[in-house]
């Protein structure tokens, strides 16, 4: 009788375990968790801050091969329905416009290996320590895949893949910051987080053929601010 009352309670404690680790699993399916990103420091202090909404086509431009078709940028009215607002833009009442979207055209030659590169005038710095990148998309459901083009403190270029544009209509597209991405070092304390470069699509051969449309809108960031704000009001700035 003890044995078999022994091998139900083991029975069960399994059972729980088991089923708490696949709690665990299934509560980890998504955009990755940017608290769990990077962590170095005993504290954190983790804000979403807007980056770019898209709102002047002037600052941004599109090209790709010439032997590979022809690119066309424009700011298009409109936006993704389910993006919210920043609770801490909320909090003190600012109202940017947000109100355009960039669209792209790219209209193929042949089928191939093709790409096209979307750049700013000029890097976006983010400040802090970046843990996850964020950006809605429409990619009219090819197999296309949409990569992030960064560069750490040192101006050394990085890309990191967002993942493929098979789907129908606007989703929020997020990307780790991997910790190979230098963003901080004690020797330069004036320097920190990252440089958005710009986007690149890499085209599926298969899917290089008539038009193609694509759209951009709402870039964000969860960055670890706490070095920056809690620096000394006395403190010097090593910026000469």
């Amino acid at each position: 009788m003890r044995n078999i009352n022994k091998f139900l309670i083991f029975t069960v404690i399994i059972l729980v375990a088991g089923s708490f680790a696949f709690g665990q699993s299934v509560s980890n399916i998504g955009d990755p968790d940017p608290t769990e990103i990077g962590v170095d420091t005993a504290q954190q202090k983790l804000k979403e801050v807007s980056v770019s909404k898209f709102e002047d086509a002037g600052f941004w431009s599109v090209y790709m091969g010439r032997d590979q078709g022809i690119t066309t940028l424009r700011r298009l009215p409109g936006g993704a329905i389910d993006k919210e607002p920043i609770p801490d833009e909320e909090q003190i009442g600012l109202s940017e416009a947000d109100q355009y979207v960039l669209g792209v055209r790219v209209d193929y030659y042949k089928r191939g290996y093709n790409q096209f590169v979307i750049k700013p005038a000029k890097p976006l710095p983010v400040e802090g320590i970046v843990k996850t990148l964020s950006l809605w998309v429409v990619g009219r459901n090819s197999p296309h895949v949409l990569k992030m083009l960064v560069s750490d403190q040192y101006g050394n270029k990085a890309e990191m893949t967002m993942g493929k544009l098979n789907f129908t209509g606007w989703k929020k597209m997020t990307v780790a910051v991997p910790t190979s991405i230098k963003q901080q070092d004690y020797h330069y304390a004036n320097r920190m987080g990252i440089k958005i470069e710009g986007f690149r699509v890499d085209c599926d051969p298969v899917e290089t053929r008539g038009t193609y449309f694509f759209y951009l809108d709402d870039l964000r960031a969860v960055t670890d601010l706490f070095a920056e704000e809690s620096r000394d009001v006395d403190d010097m700035m090593d910026n000469w």
